[in-house]
C-alpha cells in the first residue's frame, strides 16, 4: 500500500518497537549515503520481505540503528524522487522502490525508502549480485534463501482464492457471457452444448480456468465479479477509467468502469468518439476518403493486454486517455519484453506471465491471444491502415503507456505504406519512428538509406516520398492491395467471438478490408475462399446449409 504522511509516522513508530527486523533498516545518513550501499540494501530488504512474505521492506534515513531521531539532509535540495528511476540502473526487472517518502518526526526531517519484496520466484539484484541481511550486516544471499525465492516460480497473483468469497459474488450476465464465449471454444457441437446448459456454472468456471476446484480465485472477481464484490480486495478496487480531455487537456468528461471487467471492454470502446478521418485531401486516387479515426480490434486488444498484464499488487487502475486525435492507455506493472523491438521479434515468447491464471482465462474467453501475437497484431492493422504505429512509453518504472494515433502524422510515411504493401513490420517500425522524430541506429539508417525509404543527415532524417511519388500516377494501386491474408483472418476470429454468424454478416464485418478494385461479387468470392480455407485448418466451421449457414470458430 502506499502511506499517508500519519500512517507512516504509525508505521515507523511500530517498526521502532521491533527495532530492526530484517525487512527494516534504520540509518542515520547525515548529509550524504553512498548509492550503491542503497542498492545493496534494496536487494537485501527486498530479498527478506518476499522469505518472510511481507507485502515491503524499508530502509530509513535520519534515525540511528539505536533508535535516535537526527533527522537527515540527504538529496535535502532536491531529486529525491528521481532515485525511482536512477534504482533502475542497477535492479534486475526493472524494480525500483514501491515509494519515497519525506516527512518531519521529532522535529527532524526523515526519508523512508519503501522497497517491493521480490518476485516470486526471481530474487532481486543489484549490480548482477542478490544480496540478505544477517543481523546488522549485508551479506550475499545464502544458497538456502535462494532456492526458497527459486521454488516460488508457480505462485501466481491472479490464481488465488479469495476466502470466503462464493458464486454469489460473482455477476449473473457474465457468467452468462462467460458461458457462451467459452462454448466457442469447444473441438465440436456437443461440447458446445454441455457448456451452454448441461453443466453448472462452477463446473464451467473451472474448466474455463476461471475457478480453481470450484474455488473463487482473483481471476474469478476480476472478469466476472460484482462491482460491490471489490471490498476482497482490501481496500484496492480494480478499475477502468475513461477520461475525455479538451484540447487544452483540461478534463471535460470521465466515467469508471469497475469489475466485471468481461463485460466492463465493450463499454469503455462505446464512450470513445470514433469519428470518421479523411486521409490526406489532395490525394483522392491513392486513399479513400474517409476511415475510422481507431480501429475496433486494436482499441480492445489494448484494454484486453491491460487487464491481462497488469500489476494488481501495485494497487493501481487502467487509464483511457481520450484526446482530439490520438488515445493514451496506462496500465501498472514493467513491460515484460523489457523493449518493443524484442515484443516484435519473429517467434518471441514472453520469459513468463505475470497473471498467468488470469492471461488463460483470458484466452479461453477469446479476450487476447495466447500465442503473445497481441503487439504485432495491432501494429499490423495500423500499418495496413497506413497510420502511425502505435508508440510505447517506458520512461516511468513500472508502468506502461500506449500511444494510439487517429490522424496522419506524416504525409510521406502514409502515402509510402501506402504504395508499397511489402514492407515488413521492422522497416516499417523503423519508418514509424523516423517520422516520430526519434533516433534510430547507424546500421538500420544504412540499410533504410540503400533502399531509398529516408533521406536526411544522419540522424536528421525524414521519409522519402519518391516511391510513393512515383507509384501515385498509377492508378492501379488505388487501394489496390488490401489487408494481407493474415489479418483479415483475425478480422474474421474477431467478428466470430461474439457468436456464430452468416456469411454475409461476416461480410460486413470485414468488408472495409477488401481491395476497393475487386467488385463486391468478387470481394465476396474472396471471402468464401477464405473461410473454406480456415475450415481445412481447424479454425472455423459451419453448420446449417445455404442461407441458414453459419460459421462459428471451433478453438
Amino acid at each position: 500500500m502506499i502511506y499517508t504522511e500519519a500512517e507512516l509516522k504509525e508505521k515507523i513508530h511500530e517498526m521502532l518497537k521491533d527495532f530492526e527486523t530484517e525487512v527494516v533498516e534504520f540509518k542515520e545518513a547525515n548529509n550524504s549515503y553512498s548509492f550503491k550501499d542503497i542498492g545493496k540494501y534494496f536487494s537485501a530488504l527486498g530479498n527478506e520481505a518476499n522469505i518472510r512474505g511481507k507485502s515491503e521492506g524499508w530502509l530509513i534515513f535520519g534515525i540511528t540503528n539505536k533508535g535516535e531521531f537526527k533527522g537527515t539532509d540527504y538529496r535535502k535540495s532536491g531529486n529525491l524522487q528521481s532515485l525511482k528511476k536512477e534504482i533502475t540502473t542497477g535492479t534486475n526487472e526493472r524494480l525500483t522502490f514501491l515509494d519515497i517518502y519525506e516527512l518531519t518526526m521529532e522535529k527532524c526531517r526523515i526519508v523512508a525508502f519503501q522497497i517491493p519484496p521480490a518476485i516470486p520466484g526471481i530474487p532481486t539484484t543489484w549490480n548482477g549480485a542478490a544480496w540478505a541481511r544477517e543481523h546488522e550486516s549485508l551479506v550475499p544471499l545464502p544458497m538456502n534463501k535462494v532456492d526458497l525465492i527459486r521454488s516460488q516460480v508457480g505462485m501466481d497473483w491472479s490464481k488465488e482464492i479469495v476466502k470466503d468469497a462464493t458464486m454469489d459474488d460473482l455477476d449473473p450476465e457474465a457468467v452468462a457471457y462467460a458461458r457462451k464465449m467459452f462454448s466457442q471454444k469447444q473441438e465440436n457441437r456437443s461440447q458446445a452444448k454441455e457448456i451452454l446448459s448441461g453443466l453448472s456454472d462452477i463446473e464451467v468456471l473451472n474448466k474455463a480456468g476461471i475457478c480453481f476446484k470450484g474455488k473463487i480465485t482473483r481471476t474469478a472477481l476480476l472478469l466476472l465479479g460484482k462491482k460491490e464484490s471489490a471490498f476482497y480486495f482490501d481496500g484496492f478496487t480494480p478499475r477502468i477509467t475513461w477520461t475525455l480531455y479538451n484540447a487544452d487537456k483540461t478534463v471535460k468528461a470521465y466515467e469508471h468502469f469497475d469489475m466485471p471487467f468481461l463485460l466492463a471492454v465493450d463499454k469503455v470502446y462505446a464512450k470513445i468518439r470514433n469519428e470518421k478521418y479523411r486521409y490526406i485531401a489532395e490525394q483522392q486516387t491513392l486513399f479513400p476518403e474517409e476511415v475510422q479515426q481507431y480501429d475496433a480490434d486494436l482499441v480492445k486488444e489494448i484494454i484486453n493486454n491491460c487487464i491481462a498484464h497488469s500489476d494488481y499488487r501495485r494497487h493501481g487502475k487502467i487509464n483511457v486517455e481520450e484526446f482530439e486525435d490520438h488515445l493514451v492507455f496506462i496500465n501498472e506493472g514493467s513491460f515484460i519484453p523489457e523493449t518493443i523491438e524484442k515484443a516484435l521479434e519473429p517467434g518471441y515468447k514472453p520469459p513468463y506471465y505475470r497473471n498467468a491464471f488470469l492471461c488463460n482465462a483470458m484466452v479461453n474467453m477469446y479476450m487476447i491471444d495466447t500465442n503473445s501475437m497481441g503487439i504485432p497484431m495491432i501494429y499490423n492493422i495500423q500499418k495496413a491502415r497506413c497510420f502511425p504505429l502505435p508508440t510505447y512509453d517506458l520512461d516511468v518504472v513500472n508502468r506502461v503507456s500506449v500511444t494510439v494515433f487517429g490522424k496522419v502524422l506524416d504525409k510521406n510515411y502514409t502515402r509510402l505504406l501506402h504504395s508499397n504493401g511489402s514492407l515488413d513490420l521492422k522497416t516499417v517500425f523503423l519508418l514509424d519512428q523516423v517520422q516520430k522524430r526519434k533516433t534510430i541506429s547507424k546500421d538500420d539508417y544504412k540499410i533504410l538509406r540503400k533502399s531509398g525509404l529516408v533521406e536526411g543527415r544522419y540522424p536528421a532524417l525524414y521519409v522519402s516520398y519518391k516511391i510513393a511519388e512515383a507509384v501515385g500516377d498509377k492508378a492501379g494501386y488505388v487501394r489496390n492491395k488490401g489487408l494481407d491474408e493474415k489479418i483479415l483472418k483475425e478480422l474474421i476470429i474477431s467478428a466470430l467471438r461474439n457468436g456464430p454468424l452468416k456469411k454475409a454478416d461476416i461480410y460486413e464485418a470485414i468488408k472495409h478490408a477488401f481491395p476497393d478494385v475487386l467488385t463486391e461479387e468478387k470481394q465476396y468470392k474472396k471471402l468464401s475462399n477464405l473461410l473454406q480455407k480456415m475450415k481445412k485448418e481447424g479454425i472455423v466451421d459451419v453448420r446449417g446449409s445455404a442461407v441458414h449457414a453459419e460459421w462459428f470458430l471451433i478453438q
